[in-house]
């Protein structure tokens, strides 16, 4: 039961209108079952800074209280929240909700009780009702009141706008009607913080210096001052433990860390080495599992160690729970606290008063007080927008090339953050649970990159805050400090630099897990499994190799910023210096990188023929694959060839449950003579392979198709005759496959009887499970082919940002988050999504500007069509139009040996 008399909200008490935001339960929600029993009242305080009584049975748990509490609030995502205390020791503690609460509580009667966030996401975004995010925007300005959350001035300024533009509205509008979007934009800036969600815990190191611990999503925290000196991944930390008041950090066994596998902190207390544990087996519980764990057996006869555990829904078991169900939106009341002070002081008054108080200076600013920064509207649902709509944000575009630039690092960084996560989060949490898995491979594969993922993760906080006082406004001073990217470069460049042990051994990276992979069927299995599921959107191997295609990003960037600026800029010098660095770099590792990748694409085209083993060796080179022609005498049949060095084989799509390619021929590419046969077939763009005295006449579907087979073909042919001689490029073929020979040219029953052989053979390959959108089956499709240099090219080009995307005959336009890489677009509602919604290959595709006739009528609008298939693309700026148009015609346009040395990127 809650007592009323004491419900009114603080903006009431003040005399302030009510601002209504939206909850998700309805009114008749019921609170928990009460346990029989006296009734004790529990005074509660909530985020609001108001105070509620609970009536609450004196057998009550922990969980009946708290339940409660988020009854009363109508709170769907309470599991984020927690209740705590302050003890005898004046320690604030968590009332656990397995913990009877008259138990723990001293002096229930005379207790008050903190509603609090207790879990902090990495990403707000994840958060999916308005009324949890209200509470989460109230914990950040209680945060930054207490000085918790410490921070830049500028940043400082930028949240306490947030927060005073969230309580008055936006000048000579509609009072409150800017509250909901200006406590988003908090959490966003809030988020990037160093400190956001942080709560120190003193401690000692062995030689007995001060520091401080903290546990995050990501994992334990050390801390000197406010300054994170130190941190340890989940994936690293081995097992956590507490000695009276030592604090144990075991890591796993890595053969390059030259410390010791177990850390030791000393803290005040047993007690509160006891709490920090309980909080990191929370946290550890709460964000790495995918469901709540369950209770151990209880020992019958002694009992070793803390019993404790983590109680409640994990975070993936909560985000599942509310996109699953549909709950009534109601109105919820929202405090406004600092309405009495803007009687008196103007906007910018107020800003630089609280940024005063929340970082403690004492100089008087209203003298020079820069403008109220605004933070960027990143906050995109992706549901159909109306032009109007779109229309005023594409006004408030910044269209400065620096900044656009700026832009286009801040999407892509993102993108690959999120791959880097998903080795280190969700692919090394698969092989941690397989007993199959080699000790060596998983401690190489954690040396390599967690380091590169820390430090991507603290590059990408620094780029967004900049970003986010780029996009604001302020005066000319600052600006010429917040409105430059190479500082940020440089420094970390130079810090990429120490950790290029790390970009190289990325390359070891695959060919350890290939040969883990061969050694033991179940962990080949487990790999096919995990790059079957929907997060998993390329190969698995291009995820570990995208450390080394970002040096190629990072290059692209600065090279670009250098054209950019004159060299008399502020920001030129750190750009070309940070320039120079990425160059030096990328020699160094190039060599290894063009190995590596034609390792990998040997790899996929293993998984996708059948017919032919042991593929992926040393030496080999894929130079083209793609669809042509086979003539016959039963007409053109198409067949999908692979050009090799020293061979080409050809096949067809076989007919198994996984569609895999059967190879029927192989063909010598030593002595091997090409020419053009149109005239003399009758059969447009078609040409003639002669070998060993046998023909085989193939066509293209175009006359540049033509030539660029032509040309690999005769360039690989030259390759085959400085090689060894005809057999020493030649595939081991397997049983019932033809190699070269007198019988070179295939026969008109030849392709029935491989079907006819692998149906009765029952090829194990066959019956595995098998990613149908690799190259060569959109090569299938789309009648196309790709070259090694097209592969290379596409390895530079790609881009993440978001897009405006209407349909041929629809009319309004959506707005969605894509990526593209592989040559393909992959489609998201937004950033944080973590898997694609959808994906659309583009080879084949054709990319123009949209047409007058075609009705559009907006700036910036592509089109890309492939027969039927039309698709509008928007985009934000004239700049980044450009640059959508530059790499998506690098994939629907194939390209040529000699056009791919003469090209030159544009400016």
């Amino acid at each position: 039961m809650v007592e009323h008399g004491q419900t009114s909200m603080a903006g009431q008490r003040l005399g302030a209108p009510e601002t209504l935001g939206i909850s998700t339960l309805e009114p008749g929600h019921k609170p928990p079952a009460m346990p029989a029993g006296r009734l004790v009242p529990i005074r509660v305080l909530l985020l609001d800074d108001s105070e509620e009584i609970f009536d609450i049975s004196h057998r009550a748990s922990g969980r009946v209280l708290f339940e409660t509490v988020c009854s009363h609030l109508n709170l769907i995502e309470g599991d984020y929240f927690g209740l705590e205390f302050q003890s005898r020791h004046r320690k604030m503690v968590s009332l656990y909700k397995c913990n009877p609460c008259m138990r723990v509580c001293p002096g229930p009667k005379h207790t008050v009780l903190r509603f609090v966030v207790k879990f902090f996401p990495p990403d707000h975004t994840v958060l999916l009702e308005e009324l949890t995010r209200y509470l989460f925007a109230l914990q950040v300005r209680q945060d930054l009141a207490s000085g918790r959350l410490t921070c830049s001035d500028p940043s400082a300024a930028l949240l306490v706008s947030h927060i005073i533009q969230s309580e008055i509205g936006d000048f000579e509008e509609t009072r409150f009607s800017q509250t909901k979007h200006e406590y988003y934009r908090l959490l966003e800036v809030a988020s990037r913080l160093e400190m956001y969600g942080i709560r120190l815990h003193p401690a000692k190191d062995r030689e007995g210096t001060k520091l401080s611990l903290a546990v995050a999503h990501g994992g334990v925290l050390v801390f000197q001052g406010h300054n994170r000196i130190n941190d340890f991944n989940w994936s690293k930390i081995r097992k956590l433990s507490f000695k009276r008041r030592r604090f144990l950090v075991k890591l796993r066994a890595d053969p390059s860390n030259v410390n010791q596998d177990t850390l030791e902190f000393l803290m005040a207390s047993r007690d509160c080495c006891k709490m920090f544990w309980k909080i990191c087996v929370e946290y550890h519980a709460f964000f790495r599992l995918f469901e709540e764990p369950r209770p151990k057996p209880k020992p019958v006869l002694f009992s070793r160690g803390s019993s404790f555990r983590f109680s409640g829904r994990t975070q993936k078991q909560v985000i599942d729970y509310v996109k699953e169900n549909e709950f009534k939106k109601l109105p919820f009341n929202r405090s406004v606290l600092m309405i009495f002070i803007c009687v008196c002081l103007s906007f910018s008054e107020v800003t630089c008063a609280l940024v005063t108080l929340v970082n403690g200076h004492a100089d008087d600013c209203r003298a020079a007080t820069p403008s109220p920064l605004i933070s960027p509207m990143l906050n995109d649902t992706g549901a159909i927008r109306t032009d109007d709509e779109e229309d005023n944000r594409r006004k408030n575009c910044r269209t400065d090339k620096a900044y656009c630039i700026a832009k286009e690092l801040l999407n892509t960084e993102r993108t690959y953050l999120k791959d880097l996560e998903l080795i280190t989060v969700l692919f090394q949490g698969v092989l941690d649970k397989e007993d199959c898995v080699p000790e060596a491979l998983k401690t190489l594969l954690t040396s390599t990159y967690e380091p590169l993922h820390s430090h991507h993760t603290h590059f990408l906080q620094e780029l967004e805050e900049r970003l986010s006082l780029w996009e604001g406004q302020c005066n000319m001073q600052v600006k010429g400090e917040i409105q430059r990217l190479g500082d940020l470069l440089l420094k970390s460049v130079q810090e990429l630099k120490a950790l290029s042990a790390q970009l190289e051994m990325s390359s070891e990276c695959v060919f350890a897990l290939e040969r883990a992979c061969v050694a033991s069927c179940r962990l080949e299995c487990v790999c096919r499994e995990f790059e079957l599921q929907k997060v998993c959107y390329i190969p698995l191997n291009v995820f570990l190799l995208s450390p080394l295609h970002r040096l190629l990003h990072y290059r692209q960037i600065l090279d670009r910023l250098c054209k950019h600026y004159p060299p008399t800029h502020t920001d030129y010098s750190d750009c070309k210096a940070a320039l120079d660095d990425v160059c030096k770099l990328e020699a160094a590792l190039r060599p290894g990188l063009e190995e590596i990748e034609n390792y990998q694409k040997l790899l996929e085209l293993q998984k996708d023929l059948i017919g032919v083993e042991h593929l992926a060796v040393a030496g080999r080179q894929l130079i083209r694959l793609g669809c042509l022609s086979k003539l016959s005498g039963k007409g053109l049949q198409q067949r999908m060839f692979f050009l090799f060095n020293g061979v080409l084989l050809y096949s067809t799509r076989g007919i198994t449950s996984t569609n895999q390619f059967t190879v029927h021929r192989q063909l010598p590419l030593h002595g091997m003579t090409i020419r053009e046969s149109e005239d003399e077939w009758g059969v447009p763009h078609s040409f003639t392979l002669m070998v060993q005295q046998q023909s085989l006449v193939v066509a293209a579907r175009s006359e540049s198709e033509m030539e660029k087979w032509m040309e690999d073909l005769k360039m690989a042919v030259d390759m085959a005759e400085e090689s060894n001689g005809p057999t020493a490029d030649l595939l081991t073929a397997s049983k019932g496959v033809k190699s070269s020979g007198a019988s070179e040219v295939e026969s008109e029953d030849d392709h029935r009887g491989s079907q006819t052989s692998l149906q009765c053979n029952g090829n194990d390959s066959a019956n595995t499970r098998h990613r149908g959108n690799t190259t060569a089956h959109v090569c299938w499709h789309r009648n196309t082919s790709v070259s090694k240099l097209d592969f290379s090219i596409a390895t530079e080009n790609q881009l993440s940002g978001n897009l405006l995307r209407k349909f041929k005959n629809s009319n309004g336009w959506q707005r969605l988050w894509v990526v593209f890489t592989n040559f393909t677009l992959f489609f998201y509602k937004t950033h944080e999504d973590e898997y694609p919604l959808a994906s659309l290959p583009l080879l084949g595709y054709s990319v123009t500007h949209a047409g007058e006739s075609e009705n559009i009528h907006k700036d910036h609008v592509f089109k890309l069509h492939f027969k039927s298939h039309i698709y509008y693309f928007r985009t934000e700026s004239e700049y980044f139009f450009e640059r959508w148009m530059t790499v998506i015609r690098s994939a629907t346009a194939s390209a040529s040996r000699t056009r791919y040395l003469n090209r030159t990127e544009p400016d």
